[in-house]
C-alpha cells in the first residue's frame, strides 16, 4: 500500500505540491489543505490507509504565516479572532484555477474531486463547497469551522444531497467544540447530511476519527 514515502515534491505555476500519483485507470483526485502555519508536508498523516486509486495533491498555502509556515489568507495584525469568507475567497478561487490546471496537465479527470482539510484547511473546504458545490464530491472537514459570511450562500441550499464528514476533538483549545457544532448547524442549514466524530482529544485527529474518515471515503 502506498504512503507518504511515495509523494513527490513539485512546482507547478508558483504553487509547490507535494504529489501521490495513482497507477488507476480512472483515479480520483483527493485534495489535502494544512491548518494554519502548516504546509504541503502537514496532511500525509491522514492517508496512511486511503485507496491507492486516488490521485493525491497536498498544495502549500500562496500566504507567509507567522511566525512560520503558510495561510490560506493573508496575515493582517489588525484582524482578530476567526477569519470571514472575504478572507478566505482569493484562495478559494486560486485553488479551484489549479486544480483545474494541473488535473488537465496530467490528463486527470477534476470535474468532481474530493477534499480533505485541517483546521484553517477546513475552513477552506467548507468554502469551496459553497462556492462550487458541483465540484466536491466527498469532504472532511478535520477540526474546523465555518467562516462568517456565508448566510446568503446558505440560503441558496448549495450542500443539498452531499455527506459531509466532520470530526472535531471535545478538549480543543484552537476552534472550540462549541464553534465546531455551531458549524455543522450552518452546514446542515446548508443542505448538508452529516458524518460526524467526535472525540475526547484537542486540536487533532483521533485514531477513532481517523479511521471514521478512512471508512467515509472508502466509496
Amino acid at each position: 500500500m502506498r504512503t507518504a514515502t511515495d509523494t513527490q515534491l513539485i512546482s507547478y505555476d508558483d504553487w509547490t505540491l507535494r504529489v501521490r500519483p495513482s497507477q488507476s485507470a480512472s483515479p480520483r483526485l483527493l485534495v489535502l489543505l494544512h491548518g494554519w502555519t502548516g504546509d504541503e508536508n502537514s496532511m500525509w498523516l491522514f492517508t496512511r490507509k486511503l485507496s491507492p486509486d486516488y490521485w493525491i495533491i497536498a498544495p502549500r498555502a500562496p500566504y507567509a504565516a507567522n511566525p512560520s509556515g503558510f495561510s490560506w489568507r493573508v496575515l493582517d495584525p489588525a484582524t482578530f479572532g476567526f477569519p470571514a469568507l472575504a478572507a478566505f475567497a482569493p484562495a478559494v478561487e486560486a485553488l479551484i484555477k489549479l486544480i483545474d490546471q494541473y488535473s488537465a496537465s496530467v490528463n486527470l479527470d477534476a470535474l468532481q474531486f474530493d477534499l480533505m482539510g485541517f483546521s484553517q484547511g477546513a475552513a477552506m473546504t467548507n468554502l469551496i463547497a459553497m462556492l462550487h458545490p458541483h465540484r466536491i464530491r466527498k469532504m472532511g472537514v478535520l477540526a474546523g469551522f465555518v467562516p462568517a459570511g456565508v448566510e446568503g450562500l446558505i440560503q441558496q441550499k448549495p450542500l443539498a444531497g452531499k455527506n459531509i464528514f466532520v470530526a472535531h476533538g471535545t478538549q480543543d483549545q484552537t476552534i472550540p467544540i462549541d464553534r465546531a457544532r455551531s458549524s455543522m448547524e450552518l452546514l446542515e442549514q446548508a443542505g448538508a447530511q452529516i458524518t460526524y466524530c467526535e472525540d475526547e482529544v484537542g486540536h487533532k485527529l483521533s485514531a477513532n476519527c481517523l479511521h471514521s474518515l478512512e471508512t467515509y471515503l472508502k466509496d
